[in-house]
């Protein structure tokens, strides 16, 4: 088309133009004349406009011959936005245009975008951005060399890779999207962020800007100073440091690890949650924990564990189950030199290990001298022993049992090897002493009744019954746990052959024998059997020395002076 040509077209499409202001004009007066008075509509103008340019000019013989070459100071608007350039190539036509050097495009006060050329559609209202795109949307700036800017959807986007920085928090990834109405980005492909000491590695990261809030999902890795995140479903605060993950998400920090189904953290707080199977493991300790709800403050050191709650030692190779209702956690002078820690099981405690079982209602375990103290009922079995009292301390020493402390009540019953005959101690208290996990010697103090068979070294077979009272008696073992010797005070004693046994003494008054209760295996820890009606121990209260007191009196008057008389009651 030759610029006399061009002249003509816009000629005739002013004259349709002035027709059809003149028919407009005609029927606003038709209107004025009925009276009606309507509010006019705001007309869109969809038309990009060059509003300003230094040079203008056609190159009907060059690349573009539709395009209007404009130079110097260039700047468009279209639909509230402004854009300025040094140079563009103008499609009037087509409605739109090519700038390039120095692209700088606004929209409102909230958004700028600046690279070095690009490509606007006036029609689809989309900006094809290239080289050092710099798109600034409040207070989120984003880096790339490819961004497409779509205005009528609000969405931007690159895939050629890109650097979204929002205050704190730097994100990076091949592929992403951000929605500058919703402020929500997408990004896809190699994902990092970057927000203080936090590192998250995925393919797939969706992130909220209004509430600094990132969703990970599929396989993601998590890492802050010493500790790491194994998740496939996850969300975390940048700005309040709170993490939620799901979809059996690991922790790893150092020589602890926490696996779950799903798992809560707040920095701030120290608190951490856990629902689901939750696994604890401490390497460092060879302790375990497992259950179905746990709780933990790590600046208070206090926690608790239910739900089918579960404890495992395995620092001798041989692993020790402790199951009880609730766990709970108390720790002392944290932070410090000084700190210990308590464990409460309460109720039906049940604990199994292959070499010693045991059953109470409750027990504490005192990190700070070592103590396990079992309370209301406890039974402890080892092989084919039984011990039982009000209360038992077990003292340990590198996870391995020193001392044991039954008070009040004390019963100790072992099973002959022909399961009907039973040796038996009964004391007030009892204590017992270990050499490398094996009892090597035993205290019965107060009030000791004992019942003993002496076995026939040559074919093991009971020679007799012995049957002893005392007040105080010691038995010492050798590795193997058979009796060496036995140390008393004053005593009686009487020795009946097998065959001359009285049936009343083949019993203590304080017998008993709970083998139906004793846990079985290591799944046996869930379910709780108790004593049988009146099987449980009643605690014996203590008799009080009566306290001495001074005779109160009274102070009277007489004629012979003040007098103390006893006063009344």
């Amino acid at each position: 088309m030759t610029f006399k040509q061009k002249i003509i077209r816009y000629i005739d499409g002013h004259r349709v133009t002035l027709i059809a202001a003149l028919c407009l004009f005609g029927l606003g007066i038709a209107q004025s004349h009925q009276a009606v008075r309507k509010r006019s509509r705001k007309v869109q103008d969809d038309r990009v406009h060059l509003v300003h340019s230094d040079q203008l000019s056609y190159d009907i013989y060059g690349p573009n011959p539709e395009a209007q070459i404009v130079k110097g100071w260039v700047h468009f608007s279209h639909s509230g936005a402004q854009l300025f350039c040094d140079s563009a190539y103008y499609y009037q036509e087509s409605n739109s245009f090519r700038a390039f050097g120095h692209v700088r495009f606004y929209q409102g006060d909230t958004l700028s975008l600046t690279c070095d050329r690009a490509f606007y559609d006036g029609q689809q209202q989309l900006m094809e951005a290239r080289r050092n795109v710099v798109l600034k949307h409040r207070r989120q700036t984003l880096y790339t060399d490819s961004l497409d800017y779509d205005r009528l959807y609000d969405y931007a986007y690159f895939r050629e890779g890109g650097t979204l920085i929002d205050g704190k928090d730097k994100l990076v990834s091949d592929w992403g999207e951000y929605n500058t109405k919703t402020r929500d980005a997408t990004f896809y492909y190699n994902v990092r962020l970057r927000s203080g000491k936090r590192l998250v590695t995925t393919d797939t990261l969706y992130y909220d800007t209004r509430k600094s809030l990132a969703h990970v999902v599929g396989p993601s890795k998590i890492t802050s100073g010493t500790s790491v995140i194994h998740t496939e479903q996850g969300y975390f605060n940048t700005h309040s440091n709170k993490a939620q993950l799901f979809g059996r998400s690991t922790v790893v920090d150092k020589e602890k690890t926490i696996i779950g189904d799903s798992l809560y953290y707040d920095d701030k707080t120290g608190i951490n949650r856990g629902f689901g199977n939750v696994v604890f493991i401490d390497k460092k300790n060879k302790t375990s924990l497992m259950c179905g709800k746990l709780y933990y403050n790590e600046k208070s050191g206090y926690g608790f564990a239910t739900q089918r709650a579960v404890s495992k030692e395995f620092s001798r190779g041989d692993t020790l189950y402790a199951h009880a209702d609730t766990m709970k956690l108390f720790t002392f002078h944290i932070n410090t030199d000084s700190v210990y820690r308590k464990v409460h099981y309460y109720p039906h405690v049940r604990a199994y290990r292959t070499d010693v079982q045991a059953v109470c209602d409750s027990m504490v375990f005192n990190s700070q001298d070592s103590c396990m103290t079992m309370y209301k009922d406890p039974i402890v079995w080892n092989a084919g022993r039984q011990l039982l009292g009000e209360v038992i301390k077990a003292y340990m020493a590198d996870s391995t049992i020193r001392e044991a402390h039954v008070l009040g009540q004390a019963l100790s019953v072992e099973q002959m090897p022909d399961t009907i005959h039973y040796n038996q101690i009964a004391s007030r208290d009892m204590f017992a002493y270990f050499k490398n996990g094996v009892l090597r010697r035993n205290d019965a103090i107060g009030n000791v009744q004992s019942i003993y068979y002496t076995v026939d070294d040559k074919d093991s077979s009971l020679i007799g019954l012995n049957y002893l009272e005392t007040d105080t008696m010691r038995m010492f073992l050798n590795e193997a746990r058979k009796l060496e010797k036995i140390w008393t005070n004053k005593f009686e004693a009487t020795l009946y052959p097998m065959t001359q046994i009285p049936p009343s003494k083949m019993k203590l008054n304080s017998f008993a024998w709970f083998n139906e209760i004793r846990p079985k295996d290591k799944n046996d820890i869930f379910i709780w059997r108790g004593k049988g009606l009146g099987a449980n121990l009643q605690t014996v209260k203590r008799q009080q020395a009566p306290l001495q007191t001074i005779e109160k009196k009274t102070v009277i008057d007489t004629p012979a002076g003040k007098i103390a008389v006893p006063k009344l009651p």
